[in-house]
């Protein structure tokens, strides 16, 4: 196991009911309600009102889906975007075409018009990664706000150097001061403590590959090869795949004896899905020392210089950690986002944590997210009771007909085609009127959730938001 002087802890067909096409569009609804522990986190650490933090989720949820189709309109020309607002009310998206900017606003966003597109500053920072970073300069990233990549440094000249080795012009470039110095966070259920010899990390999120259970965790954490035994210190799996420096991941495989759920500790929350969170949205943390914080994403694809190298393509938050909480999970409402790297701070006074997103993890040792049901998070629907298919075509909906159901659990997900943005709905007939008691409305193909209903009459409505094509719909009734 690599040596660490790092923050250490302890030493859907054939239907089975009718499908009803119709090209009507329907309001979007809200999200299905988020733990109360999550509620209680973002009111906490945001300072909201629990009004606020209930709106200020329906308001991501919402401005989520129009920055992902602003985003591929602009195509080259897109700038960044971040939202705004204690409640997230606004959507800021920038572009480099002063052409571009009636339809943005047309859209439902503000506009800020920008000299850099999004791919120009990615590339300088491309740039920047391909040289070697000093250790006086610990964090720099694209700020899409300012249309710049930032460079923080404890020492301006030796800053400026690192940018002019790597061919970078200083104009794009802003020098920031920094007492800041990230370290590693030493740290199968999200959030869960796990031990490698000596030292203690935290799950990320559950995940199978094939018939093997496992989960990913960050890559400081141990090496390939090296043993892990559980929260409660019985043996637990091994390392099978690990990157750190460069990047920080990992994936440990676990016996016969652990089961993946994708559930997060100290929470009632599931994992539904990994649909990636915007600049300016919130987001929440699971650690095995400090548990459950929140805080906002600051920029995306940052680039952190630890004593043992530069990690790169990290996200940068607000959120605290401390040691213990390497590796732990990071979600937004039902969205699994990455698993914590370091940070510096801790969460008495406040500091700044990054974290490395998760589809890049499953991408790249090809693992399959454990979550309540598909959600986009590539998994299928397995394991419901029934399932049935149809076709969908973009702005339509197809209705199942309508059921009556006891008291108790429904259970439902959609898999959709890739590429487009289909939804699912649970809806209740109260008197004449039909009404979303439950939904799954993320920017992916699949969608997936569970709902404590009371007995009732009810029906199923598949929404095409984007795109067209067949589906199947697995759903399990009380």
């Amino acid at each position: 196991m690599r040596s660490r002087h790092i923050l250490s802890a302890a030493s859907a067909l054939t239907m089975g009911f009718a499908l009803v096409l119709s090209s009507a569009p329907a309001a979007v609804a809200a999200p299905a309600k988020p733990a109360p522990s999550m509620l209680e986190a973002l009111q906490r650490d945001l300072h909201l009102s629990a009004e606020q933090a209930e709106l200020r989720l329906i308001n991501e949820a919402r401005l989520g889906k129009l920055e992902g189709k602003v985003r591929t309109d602009l195509g080259a020309s897109f700038g960044g975007s971040w939202l705004s607002g204690d409640t997230a009310n606004s959507l800021t998206v920038a572009t480099a075409d002063a052409a571009k900017v009636p339809a943005i606003i047309a859209g439902g966003a503000k506009a800020q018009l920008v000299t850099r597109s999004l791919g120009d500053l990615t590339a300088l920072k491309d740039k920047l990664d391909a040289a070697a970073a000093p250790q006086t300069v610990p964090v720099y990233y694209v700020d899409v706000k300012t249309n710049s990549v930032v460079v923080e440094t404890r020492d301006q000249a030796a800053a400026e150097a690192f940018v002019a080795a790597a061919g970078v012009d200083k104009s794009a470039v802003r020098f920031v001061a920094t007492s800041e110095q990230p370290v590693p966070f030493y740290n199968i259920r999200g959030g869960d403590a796990y031990y490698i010899g000596g030292g203690r990390c935290s799950v990320g999120f559950a995940i199978t590959r094939g018939t093997t259970n496992g989960f990913v965790t960050a890559g400081h954490c141990g090496n390939v090869g090296n043993s892990t035994t559980g929260y409660n210190q019985v043996a637990q799996g091994t390392f099978q795949g690990s990157s750190f420096p460069g990047n920080d991941y990992a994936w440990v495989a676990t016996n016969a004896n652990w089961v993946s759920t994708p559930t997060i500790a100290g929470t009632s929350a599931n994992v539904a899905g990994s649909t990636a969170q915007v600049v300016g949205g919130s987001i929440c943390r699971s650690g095995s020392t400090t548990g459950w914080h929140c805080g906002t994403v600051q920029q995306i694809g940052t680039s952190v210089t630890y004593s043992q190298g530069t990690v790169s393509g990290v996200t940068r938050t607000n959120v605290c950690a401390e040691p213990g909480d390497s590796g732990g999970g990071w979600i937004s409402g039902t969205q699994a986002q990455g698993v914590t790297s370091g940070g510096s701070g801790n969460c008495s006074s406040g500091g700044t944590t990054y974290f490395q997103p998760v589809n890049e993890i499953l991408s790249v040792y090809g693992l399959t997210l454990t979550t309540s049901g598909g959600g986009g998070g590539g998994s299928t629907c397995s394991g419901y009771a029934s399932t049935s298919s149809g076709t969908v075509s973009s702005g339509g909906n197809v209705y199942s007909a309508q059921f009556s159901a006891s008291a108790g659990t429904h259970r439902l997900c959609l898999d959709g085609p890739n590429g487009v943005d289909f939804d699912l709905y649970l809806q209740r007939l109260s008197g004449s009127t039909w009404t979303n008691v439950a939904s799954g409305t993320s920017s992916a193909p699949d969608e997936a959730f569970t709902y404590n209903g009371s007995a009732g009459t009810y029906r199923y409505r598949v929404h095409a938001y984007s795109g067209s094509g067949s589906f199947t719909l697995a759903y399990t009734r009380p």
